[in-house]
């Protein structure tokens, strides 16, 4: 109900309190409660709003000074206006062309002054669009209290303090604070920035020199900032007189002082319904009282639910502007919003301020998706994230572009040498485990760099060349940084060709042919097994070595077609020399081709060779990174009969482990430390410690990479099973191999 029934006590006869005054009370009732409820709610929405107003002009104003000192930091930092603070005289023709005449063409600026450690004008400039009665003298006048303020000097304390007055003398270790706000300058307001020179070049000390500059809030800058804000009318005034229909907000400076009032019209709408609604109610009252009642509070409520849909609809506009640029998981700026900034980042480059572009890339990281699952994933990024933006500046731009690809922007960096600093940090940030549900998971980054200018200027190639440099990273072996060199274009564009030209050579079938090299027994008479090798001969390139062409098949798929071409002829290999094993080499990338054990076991039933007459030799990488996988996938090869080698044993951290978890035959100790036997007592108490643990777990042991005599007899007292190495045969065809065979088995003491 929208009133209530008088006290049954006032009315004075039956009639009265039966008719005349039930009667009168529910019309004055509902007219004073649709007048009340009216006044009510169109006076909150006036007070509401004119709030609102008041602060958007508070905020519009003081945004000034905030935009001029943004607008300054662009130059205090400057090199060649630091190089230029150097000189005595200053270059005051350059100074008014690229300072001065700069700040006033590009960003308005109506002042712009430079005032050495003793507060003398070393160069002023003032725009003829300032205010007539804003003369330099008066200008300096009121600004030197305010640069004296922001002076400071430690103290034997440690605190800082103030010099007694702007003119002091001051030591020469002063430093200069940053200061913006809204200041009454040459009996007008304006927005007064004040930065020291040079405060912000990493490899310069800051010097004594300030630079500020002044915007005067006069009639033309107050109106377009009304016009931008939709405030109406908006003007200065030094009393708080009105006119009618405006309203005000008083204005200091940061020391307490009026500046004072900011006047304009405020937009009331409680005030528009009410001239609207109330000559339409007072004309309708006596034929509508209840159901205007009725329609008022109708109203009103319908006036809330307008007010909430409107906010309902802010705060979905201002969603969908932050999702159009920013990372969903992230909250950092998408793909969209980097590529604007760099846009930024390349224009000012163009001026002479340098930047560089980081390419970063997650090594591992599908492994942590695919064994703990997204969530772990995404807790991932996002702890990744947080890392990233300790070490970065407040001015540089961290960005997601999708997965785990990130771009980093570094802004005004001009040395090579903060860069790869900062390339250290993350990767040592990286380096440092995650704790992931329940887990801890160690991953790390890869990192590539493109130097702005001398990448070029143009954002796609400056894109892509980052990520060139990234790939070269990973290609090294990941974990590390590497900036771009034109070499890197080319090496690329020589991968492309030799792709095409692997392709080729695999249709062709007539290029790559698989070599042999020899396992021998200690002795060094007795042939145990052949290594099966594979070689290209390019008919323009030349003999191309696998570690040239092998990495590349990897990484293109192409290792699953060559590595079942060494099998096929490793197995007939075996079919004519039925007293000797062959060793295949298995890539960590074939795991993950479906049917590999499958299709190893059809080639060797085709080719009617016995599968434990071929031995597959393994990185520790397959184990590593394919703990399940690559479980299953050898115990289908070990039950058809092959027997399984790790190779390069004692290079990886976690050897030991893995022997324990994975069923293996051999192990392949390291070319590494065989080459320091007799010359390192480490290289050879590794090999001895290496020999007693295969063989205390039943494993053949085997050594690569035997060049000498001596180093053949130190393996053999050792208690190696198998030797391998130029010491007994080079890699040769299948042709020479054969006859070398025969001739060893004519010939028992040919290695004596």
């Amino acid at each position: 109900m929208v009133g209530s029934p008088a006290d049954p006590a006032a009315f004075k006869s039956y009639f009265i309190r039966q008719v005349i005054w039930p009667i009168a009370f529910v019309i004055l009732a509902v007219l004073l409660a649709a007048s009340l409820g009216l006044y009510w709610s169109t006076s909150k929405s006036d007070e509401v709003a004119l709030v609102r107003q008041t602060e958007a002009v508070t905020l519009a104003i003081r945004g000034s000074a905030s935009q001029l000192a943004h607008e300054q930091g662009s130059i205090a930092d400057w090199e060649p206006l630091i190089d230029q603070m150097q000189q005595r005289p200053l270059d005051k023709a350059w100074l008014d062309f690229e300072i001065g005449g700069w700040l006033e063409d590009v960003f308005q600026h109506h002042a712009t002054l430079i005032f050495g450690g003793d507060d003398k004008v070393l160069y002023s400039y003032r725009s003829v669009r300032a205010p007539p009665e804003s003369r330099l003298d008066r200008i300096v006048a009121d600004l030197l209290p305010l640069i004296g303020a922001m002076q400071t000097y430690p103290t034997s304390n440690g605190q800082d303090r103030q010099p007694s007055s702007p003119a002091s003398g001051l030591p020469s270790q002063f430093e200069m604070r940053e200061g913006a706000d809204i200041y009454l300058i040459a009996g007008h307001p304006a927005a007064v920035s004040i930065q020291p020179i040079g405060r912000g070049a990493k490899d310069r000390a800051p010097g004594t020199a300030t630079i500020v500059s002044i915007r005067f809030l006069d009639e033309p800058y107050l109106a377009g900032l009304g016009r931008s804000r939709q405030i109406d009318g908006l003007r200065f005034s030094a009393s708080s007189a009105l006119q009618p229909g405006e309203a005000s907000t008083a204005f200091e400076d940061q020391q307490g002082r009026s500046i004072g009032f900011f006047l304009w019209r405020p937009d009331l709408p409680g005030t528009t319904i009410l001239m609207f609604i109330g000559p339409l109610s007072a004309g309708l009252a006596a034929l509508l009282l209840v159901v205007m009642g009725w329609l008022v509070r109708s109203l009103w409520r319908s006036g809330r639910q307008l007010s909430n849909t409107v906010v309902d609809l802010q705060a979905s506009e201002a969603q969908a502007q932050h999702l159009a640029f920013h990372d969903v998981l992230t909250g950092l700026p998408n793909r969209a919003l980097f590529y604007d900034r760099l846009d930024q980042a390349l224009a000012r480059a163009r001026r002479g301020q340098p930047c560089a572009i980081l390419a970063l890339d997650l090594d591992r990281f599908k492994q942590v998706n695919d064994s703990l699952g997204h969530t772990a994933g995404d807790a991932l990024i996002r702890e990744f994230v947080v890392r990233l933006n300790g070490l970065v500046r407040s001015g540089d731009t961290v960005a997601r572009l999708g997965g785990d690809e990130f771009f980093i922007l570094l802004c005004d960096t001009s040395r090579q040498e903060y860069v790869a600093n900062l390339c250290d940090r993350i990767l040592a940030a990286v380096s440092q485990p995650f704790n992931l549900i329940g887990h801890q998971v160690y991953v790390g980054v890869s990192i590539g760099v493109a130097l702005i200018p001398e990448a070029g200027l143009d954002r796609g190639d400056l894109v892509r060349k980052a990520d060139i440099a990234l790939y070269r990273a990973k290609r090294e072996g990941k974990g590390q940084f590497r900036i771009f060199t034109p070499s890197m274009d080319d090496s690329v564009k020589l991968r492309a060709e030799l792709e095409d030209d692997l392709r080729r050579a695999i249709q062709a079938g007539d290029q790559m042919q698989v070599y042999y090299q020899t396992e021998m027994a200690p002795d060094g008479n007795t042939v145990l097994g052949l290594e099966a090798l594979l070689r290209w001969q390019h008919p323009v390139r030349g003999a191309i070595f696998p570690d040239q062409f092998i990495p590349l098949a990897e990484e293109t798929g192409l290792i699953t077609p060559l590595s079942e071409f060494v099998l096929q002829n490793a197995c007939r290999m075996a079919s004519r020399w039925p007293d000797i094993f062959i060793a295949v080499n298995l890539s960590a990338v074939q795991f993950r081709t479906a049917g590999l054990a499958e299709r190893f076991i059809d080639i060797a039933a085709c080719a009617n060779c016995d599968p434990h007459r071929i031995e597959l030799e393994i990185t520790e990488s397959v184990l590593v990174e394919k703990d399940d996988v690559a479980r299953s996938i050898l115990e289908k090869l070990r039950a058809a009969g092959f027997r399984i080698a790790l190779d390069d044993f004692g290079t990886g951290y976690s050897s030991l482990s893995y022997l324990r978890q994975f069923k293996v035959d051999k192990i392949k100790i390291d070319r590494s430390f065989v080459r320091n036997l007799g010359h390192d007592t480490e290289a050879s108490a590794i090999v001895a410690s290496v020999v007693t643990l295969g063989h205390a777990m039943g494993l053949t042991v085997t050594a690569e990479g035997v060049e000498t005599r001596d180093q053949q007899r130190l393996l053999s007292a050792a208690g190696c099973n198998e030797l391998q190495g130029y010491y007994f045969s080079t890699p040769m065809p299948e042709a020479e191999m054969n006859a070398l065979l025969e001739t060893r088995w004519e010939r028992p003491d040919f290695a004596a």
